[in-house]
């Protein structure tokens, strides 16, 4: 038994059985015996998955075009990554905005102390302000933006049956975690799907990201003026509730290989769930934040003059190799979407959104 399965099994006989979300948070984010909590080496080649900052410099040098373009717009702000990771994106984009000759107020949330430990070490020599939760910043104009955070919060996890809609709980029977069904533990995971107007068929299983809504709403009482960038992995509703996605979209990642089962090596590998995109949409609406365009990653990339900053690089095979991943159709390029929504501002266009396919639909 690892650590954390020690300390969720404890809690379950003390407690009796919890919900999944419950669960997913004590594996990835317990303090002690958490998957982030515990070490920084979770991402690139020596980890356990990569990230589009983790290929190299590139994507954070195209990024930061984005970034500095909705500054401009603004006249002024302030640039807040929310979840940093290893805090290679960070060192990309200030290293780009220095390159042009630019002073960014950069703030970075994170919440892990291993995290934010690796992070002051690449970071060292950049101006960069740390802070734990959002809760910690006052009102602002600026950007907020993230890179694969809302895939890793922890969800509920939830089944249509013949009675109605359930939720999956976790026991610790026989030496193991089991699960079981039982009534939904809020009342918001049956408002969840009338909100958005999605029937379940019986039988099917799938994630509730709650944690996200309400990330949504502490952006949104953050965030005076500006922009909201959020690029995952994802769908909309119309795609994430397919007959073929019936048994959900939760995954577990461990030394670059996936696994369905997020009951074994518990705390040692990363849980992930697909972001519903509708959802960021739909309530972050209710929030004041306007949709101004969801994309694929490529797209994005492209409408930011990746291709012209390849050119001036040309001989660097290793940025050559990082765009192919960024942008190649079935990988990252593809995979990866990007949702732009914007707080009391409206912009004639974006850079980012100049190369979109056609207008994405997210039918709510």
């Amino acid at each position: 038994m690892t650590p954390a399965e020690h300390l969720i099994a404890a809690r379950i006989l003390r407690e009796g059985p919890i919900t999944f979300r419950d669960f997913m948070e004590m594996a990835l984010y317990h303090p002690q015996v958490g998957y982030y909590a515990t070490s920084g080496g979770r991402i690139g080649k020596k980890g356990d998955f990569f990230t589009s900052s983790s290929l190299g410099p590139l994507f954070g040098r195209v990024l930061a075009r984005q970034l500095m373009e909705m500054v401009d717009i603004l006249g002024g702000g302030v640039l807040v990554e929310m979840g940093a990771g290893q805090g290679h994106l960070a060192r990309d984009v200030l290293e780009e905005t220095a390159r042009q000759g630019r002073r960014v107020s950069y703030v970075v949330v994170e919440k892990s102390p291993a995290m934010r430990e690796l992070q002051g070490v690449i970071l060292e020599g950049f101006s960069v302000e740390w802070v734990e939760s959002l809760e910690e910043l006052k009102p602002l104009d600026g950007v907020f933006f993230s890179n694969e955070l809302v895939d890793a919060f922890p969800v509920h996890m939830v089944e249509m049956t013949e009675d109605g809609l359930m939720e999956v709980l976790v026991d610790w029977r026989a030496g193991g975690f089991r699960e079981v069904l039982a009534p939904p533990t809020t009342p918001r995971l049956e408002e969840y799907f009338q909100e958005l107007g999605v029937e379940l068929p019986p039988g099917f299983r799938t994630e509730v990201n709650l944690d996200a809504l309400d990330w949504l709403s502490l952006v949104a009482s953050r965030l005076k003026r500006g922009f909201l960038i959020t690029i995952d992995y994802g769908f909309p509703s119309q795609e994430l509730y397919q007959d073929y996605r019936r048994r959900g979209t939760l995954m577990a990642y461990y030394r670059h290989g996936t696994c369905e089962d997020p009951y074994v090596r518990v705390g040692e590998q990363d849980l992930t769930a697909h972001v519903n995109f509708s959802a960021l949409a739909h309530w972050g609406e209710k929030e004041g934040f306007k949709v101004l365009g969801f994309l694929p990653q490529a797209h994005f990339l492209l409408g930011l003059g990746i291709l012209d900053l390849l050119s001036e690089e040309e001989g660097r095979e290793g940025e050559r190799l990082a765009a192919k991943a960024l942008l190649l159709p079935g990988g990252m390029g593809e995979t990866f979407k990007v949702l732009i929504q914007a707080k009391g501002v409206e912009p004639s266009g974006l850079l980012g959104l100049s190369m979109a396919p056609g207008r994405e639909s997210l039918r709510l």
